[in-house]
């Protein structure tokens, strides 16, 4: 995954509502609704915003028009009724004389695009991207791209800035590609206005995409969204309750923390240390016992504040650190990540910085590849309400702790980027009441190996959304994990065709949802693979049978038996588009027949909606299999040119 920084101010996240009656005066509008928005056709429009308590209000969009009044915490609401595609449109909000306005909206349709980095993935990266930008003035296609948030409750509003970005050859590039090649795909066929929302973060897990009250119907989950939920509503309370889970942990496991608790306090004397500068591996420190160590080590330095600095004090920086770290700051714990390429950005509660000396101690733990504070010198320092950067001292004191292999350091449940429901709360939870056509998802590498729960996240997360929309039969279009990590000579495990897989299962079992294949424009050699044209173009496939209603296949031909016949097993598929068909050779690659857990490679012919593994139906055979591999080969397509994907397919009785 690509380097990412993590944002800082969950602590003050927690806090973001507390200053909403104040503000509840000022007349305003929910910021998603800005200048060029695209609203959803055919649907109510909720429009929502602020104002004084009481206060009465009129909105008008078009020729429509609905009256409503503030709370008494200064929020309102108003539903304008449905409209057909058109615009532009101004809508203003009126108010005891006062008017805001926002000019330019459309109504269309509205495509909400979530998930990790192959969502993420701009426009001005992908394959074709000269082509895209030259033809991209257009009008009636517009994107809004959320900023991202995490937050340990659900939000009423976005993080701004927020502004909808009509489509430009200057403004393209940064919309994202796979949402950006099927909207303009859809948008070529049912010539429609079309708004691109894209909720996406690189390397999350869909954990945290998942509303708390659905999350923790699973029963394991339960300690955690609640820890979280205590976080949100008291964030000492529960940065002192994670500190005593994460110390309960390591007394367990290492036979010295009990001790070196002491070496986070203010006034332990670290003299004796050695002193580093860490721009890297400890291993490459120079330091004596440093360079094949695996284990803990302890950093710590000091800074000095004025009294204005502490007082405006309120996040740490330490840039990347590998593996496993806790942080804290005069003794108190503010902070602890799990993954070598997060940057620790830890915000620090009021009073925590004090005027004078403050120490900050880190303790790590290697991942058994480097170890340490990994990143350069300008990247730790402090920051300030008031946007002041101060650096933090570039030599640090270190202690070596104990020698440990093989272990690693759960994270807290709020911590990005496997945190359990603070998308959902802080990118998600804002939209409710706006509409959506359609939502696209690409997302799973950051699950891969845990493809058995998948099977029901996945159908959890389509299901909570659709409640949080209140759009029941909310259409889903999924795009399959595609080829990516090692080739395989024999046949073996694998966790992204186990996730696949997953993928493949949820999506079956629900009406309102459809898969894109995309196993032949992954790249081996990168998890980002660039060529999202096919990847968007499929998923718009999806969309034409499942948001459309054509009938047409939405998109591979999918496997729906494997039977004896004789000697040979037959397997049958739905949606092949008139007959399979292979590339560069009469036979199809990738199969297997399976004894239990022993596999091996089958010959595969075609033979019109079928594939048939001649001689392979002995009586120890339990299952078929296609395409299971990280990043397999194949060569199996439907009329349509759609490949065959991963699946495991019992053989029946």
């Amino acid at each position: 995954m690509a380097t990412m920084r993590t944002t800082a101010p969950l602590l003050a996240l927690a806090l973001g509502c507390a200053g909403l009656p104040a503000q509840a005066a000022q007349l305003g509008l929910a910021r998603v609704f800005s200048d060029h928005a695209v609203l959803q056709r055919d649907q109510p429009i909720a429009i929502w915003g602020t104002a004084g308590a009481g206060r009465q209000l009129t909105v008008t969009l078009g020729a429509h028009q609905a009256s409503g009044s503030a709370d008494a915490h200064g929020k309102w609401r108003v539903e304008l009724p449905p409209q057909p595609a058109g615009g532009p449109y101004v809508l203003t909000v009126a108010s005891d004389g006062r008017q805001l306005s926002r000019s330019d909206l459309l109504v269309g349709d509205v495509y909400l695009c979530s998930g990790q980095s192959n969502m993420e993935f701009a426009v001005n990266a992908s394959t074709n991207a000269m082509g895209a930008t030259y033809g991209a003035a257009n009008d009636h296609m517009r994107y809004l791209n959320i900023p991202k948030h995490s937050a340990a409750t659900p939000q009423d509003e976005l993080k701004g800035p927020v502004a909808w970005t009509p489509l430009t050859p200057a403004t393209v590039g940064d919309a994202s590609a796979v949402c950006y090649y099927m909207a303009r795909a859809l948008q070529a066929r049912y010539k429609i206005p079309v708004g691109l929302v894209n909720a996406s973060w690189g390397g999350t897990t869909i954990q945290g995409w998942i509303g708390a009250e659905s999350l923790r119907t699973l029963g394991h989950y339960t300690a955690g969204v609640a820890a979280v939920a205590q976080y949100g509503a008291d964030p000492a309370a529960g940065m002192r309750a994670e500190d005593a889970r994460s110390e309960a942990w390591w007394r367990a496991h290492d036979p010295a923390a009990a001790a070196q608790r002491a070496w986070i306090a203010p006034d332990f004397d670290d003299a004796a240390w050695p002193g580093v500068t860490p721009t890297g591996s400890w291993k490459d420190s120079g330091l004596a016992g440093f360079q094949d160590f695996d284990g803990v080590a302890w950093y710590r330095t000091a800074v000095t504040l004025t009294e204005a600095q502490a007082k405006a004090a309120n996040a740490l920086r330490l840039g990347p650190v590998d593996t496993y770290d806790s942080t804290w700051v005069n003794g108190v714990r503010v902070g602890g990540a799990s993954i070598p390429w997060i940057w620790r950005d830890y915000a620090v509660p009021a009073g925590v910085f004090r005027p004078g000396r403050n120490v900050i101690a880190v303790r790590v733990l290697s991942g058994g590849q480097g170890g340490g504070l990994s990143g350069q010198p300008d990247s730790r320092n402090i920051g300030t309400a008031d946007g002041q950067v101060i650096a933090l001292p570039a030599a640090w004191k270190v202690q070596r702790g104990s020698a440990l292999r093989g272990l690693s350091v759960a994270p807290a449940p709020w911590d990005v980027p496997t945190s359990l429901t603070t998308l959902y709360n802080g990118m998600i939870a804002p939209l409710a009441g706006y509409k959506f056509k359609l939502v696209a998802w690409y997302q799973g590498e950051a699950n891969a190996g845990a493809a058995q729960e998948y099977r029901a996240l996945l159908p959890l997360l389509m299901r909570d959304w659709r409640r949080r929309f209140e759009q029941p039969a909310l259409p889903f279009v999924v795009a399959q994990l595609p080829a990516f990590g090692a080739t395989a000579r024999t046949p073996g495990q694998s966790s992204w065709a186990e996730l696949r897989d997953a993928q493949a299962a949820a999506v079956a079992q629900d009406a309102h949802a459809a898969l894109a294949v995309t196993l032949d424009v992954g790249d081996r050699f990168d998890i980002h693979p660039t060529q999202k044209t096919v990847v968007g173009e499929r998923l718009a496939r999806a969309a034409r049978a499942v948001a459309y209603g054509e009938p047409t296949a939405p998109g591979s031909p999918y496997p729906v038996s494997a039977r004896r016949s004789g000697d040979d097993i037959v397997i049958a598929f739905r949606d092949t588009g008139g007959g399979l068909a292979t590339y560069s050779s009469d036979r199809a690659i990738g199969f297997e027949v399976c004894a239990g857990t022993r596999c091996r490679y089958a010959v595969a012919r075609v033979a019109g909606d079928t594939v048939v593994l001649p001689g392979a139906g002995a009586a120890d055979v339990t299952h078929v299999r296609h395409a299971w591999a990280d990043a397999p080969f194949v060569n199996l397509y439907s009329g349509a040119d759609q490949p065959v994907g991963t699946f495991e397919l019992a053989i029946q009785k």
